[in-house]
């Protein structure tokens, strides 16, 4: 039986350095420990996300977008789509303002969405392809945010002058850009906009 408790900050930062590829803790506006029969799987997380617009590309104010930021979770659950969708129900209890939910899947890590897809999010398409991905500073990946965080300029030309004559970058594959509407007003704006889902090679 899953079981949803609110994350505390402890919480969000164990799963997402111990249980998420990107070892990486994002800015987190509600999250949700995961229970399967009282034992700890992780947690579902919940943020406004790195993209400015990402209300208004929605036709939506601040606040009535918010993204899914994270799912990190030890593989100790029975099935992750429930958990996704338990925590999807429970943003709809306590966030009343949000209108849609939006998550990507990275084709970098050669994701389709197979989650998105098995609670029936709405797809819109891959974005971002051939686009700045990230840099490679003596031989370790940080993404362009992380370079502006270590006072470095997000200059390929900067940081071989400056910090690492063999620095590097590389471009993405690009975002597979999934949206949950949470009402019906919302799913009739938006659900003309919705394509055929991606597929993994070979299915």
């Amino acid at each position: 039986m899953i079981k949803l408790t609110l994350a505390n900050a402890q919480s969000i930062k164990y799963a997402c350095l111990n249980y998420h590829y990107a070892k990486r803790v994002p800015i987190v506006a509600i999250a949700f420990n995961v229970y399967e029969d009282d034992e700890y799987c992780g947690v579902i997380c919940y943020g406004h996300g790195a993209n400015h617009y990402i209300a208004s590309s929605l036709n939506r104010f601040s606040g009535q977008v918010i993204e899914l930021v994270r799912v990190a979770l030890n593989g100790k659950q029975k099935t992750t789509s429930e958990c996704l969708s338990s925590s999807i129900r429970e943003v709809k209890k306590r966030c009343i303002m949000v209108d849609y939910i939006v998550s990507y899947a990275d084709s970098d890590q050669n994701h389709k969405g197979t989650i998105y897809q098995a609670t029936n999010w709405l797809y819109l398409g891959l974005m971002n392809e051939g686009s700045l991905g990230e840099f490679i500073v003596h031989g370790k990946s940080y993404h362009p945010k992380s370079i502006n965080t270590k006072g470095w300029k997000q200059s390929l030309e900067w940081l071989q002058k400056n910090i690492d004559p063999k620095a590097s970058k590389k471009m993405t594959k690009g975002k597979h850009k999934y949206v949950m509407p949470m009402n019906k007003k919302s799913k009739k704006e938006i659900e003309h906009l919705h394509l055929p889902y991606p597929k993994k090679e070979g299915s």
